[in-house]
């Protein structure tokens, strides 16, 4: 008998990716040049070249069954020793190699942080917009994914919602800054304020309660925006980092889980992850790519074209009259749609080939996500399709 709960499934499928494979559809009709594809986030910057010449250095002078192997379950130790002393530098968080374990992207380290730090019928709780996947990723670990009603005047916390969904059953929250789909940074003040709830409901609870933070866009962060590091705020945090963004490596799928040191039973999480990988099948990710990133964690890619392409959009909408927080990074804002259904309004700008997707599916109807990581020069060009959606509206 097939699976109940995955054929169910199908019919949820990621409305990102419906988009966007309607987007290459399109784009094999007219040229895909002409085609406006604000829907998926993949890096459209290249990866730095140091990647090519340290991976070409590697291949051609380390023994290939050490390049090609498995690597020990917690990943390479000489890769999660140099992650450690990157965090401990640029932080001032003590953190060493067994702090660490290696992922299949952020993900993947999302998946064994849910697992290691709640039980099946306990409360994970996010924030409005979120990313949709978080939804099957809690799901998969029998745990229930709460959400906080957005606060849509500037998308930081909503904590008065916050503290009606808090009780007994809260493990962990999920925190993502900058964030996806919003481009929001959250405040010092927003992480000072959430850690100094957390410290009064784990006495009030007598349980430990987790932040969870999703970080794969850390190092997008726009010109004159603090983004508070939340480790330095909370003990009880567990990072999870993803080098798809910070150097254009979504297809390798490489990340890693970093348990503060100052969290309680921090050594023993990240050796749970190795039993939590044992039960998903997850075994590591690629040696060599372990290897290779080791050598750039001081490195980016050329991420100023994300702010180019947010300062182009952000004054061309806001002159058409849409209503936008202002994004301090990553490369997504987050507009209001000119009518109060947000899926017929993107209905209505695929007839202009602008692919744009609804905010419902984020768990924030009215407004729509704009993936702005394309060349810029398609930035440019797609503004006249804003034009006539907009002038459609005004007329």
């Amino acid at each position: 008998m097939i699976s109940p709960k995955y054929k169910e499934m199908l019919n949820q499928k990621s409305v990102i990716r419906e988009i966007s494979a309607y987007a290459n559809k399109r784009g094999q009709e007219i040229g895909y040049d002409n085609v406006f594809d604000y829907s998926l986030g993949n890096p459209s910057v290249p990866t730095p070249e140091k990647f090519k010449e340290v991976a070409m250095r590697l291949l051609e002078e380390k023994d290939p069954l050490t390049l090609h192997g498995y690597s020990e379950g917690h990943g390479i130790w000489e890769v999660r020793q140099a992650v450690a002393d990157s965090l401990k530098k640029r932080f001032g968080i003590p953190y060493t190699g067994d702090h660490i374990f290696m992922a299949s992207g952020a993900a993947g380290a999302l998946a064994h942080a849910f697992r290691a730090v709640s039980v099946p019928g306990e409360d994970i709780i996010t924030f409005a917009p979120f990313f949709p996947e978080y939804k099957p990723y809690v799901d998969g670990c029998g745990a229930n994914l709460k959400i906080v009603e957005a606060d849509t005047e500037n998308f930081q916390i909503n904590f008065e919602k916050f503290e009606e969904l808090l009780c007994e059953k809260t493990a962990a929250i999920l925190i993502n800054t900058p964030n996806n789909p919003t481009g929001i940074v959250y405040s010092k003040d927003t992480i000072e304020k959430l850690t100094d709830i957390l410290r009064k409901k784990e006495k009030e609870y007598g349980h430990d309660i987790y932040i969870i933070s999703d970080e794969p866009y850390r190092e997008i962060v726009f010109e004159g925006v603090d983004a508070p590091v939340v480790s330095k705020y909370y003990d009880n945090t567990i990072m999870c980092y993803s080098f798809s963004k910070s150097i254009s490596l979504p297809g390798e799928r490489l990340g890693y889980v970093a348990v503060n040191p100052n969290c309680k039973d921090a050594e023993l999480i990240v050796h749970m992850c190795t039993q939590i990988s044992r039960g998903t099948g997850h075994n590591c990710p690629a040696s060599l790519i372990q290897l290779v990133v080791a050598n750039l964690l001081e490195e980016t890619a050329d991420l100023s074209v994300y702010e180019a392409n947010m300062n182009i959009l952000y004054k061309e909408l806001t002159e058409l009259g849409f209503i936008c927080v202002k994004p301090g990074g990553t490369f997504y804002m987050f507009p209001k749609a000119l009518e109060e259904d947000a899926k017929e309004f993107c209905k209505k700008a695929l007839k202009y080939d602008l692919a744009l997707v609804p905010g419902d599916s984020f768990g924030c109807p009215g407004f729509f996500r704009i993936a702005y990581c394309v060349p810029t020069e398609k930035v440019e060009r797609s503004l006249e399709a804003f034009r006539k959606l907009a002038k459609e509206y005004n007329n």
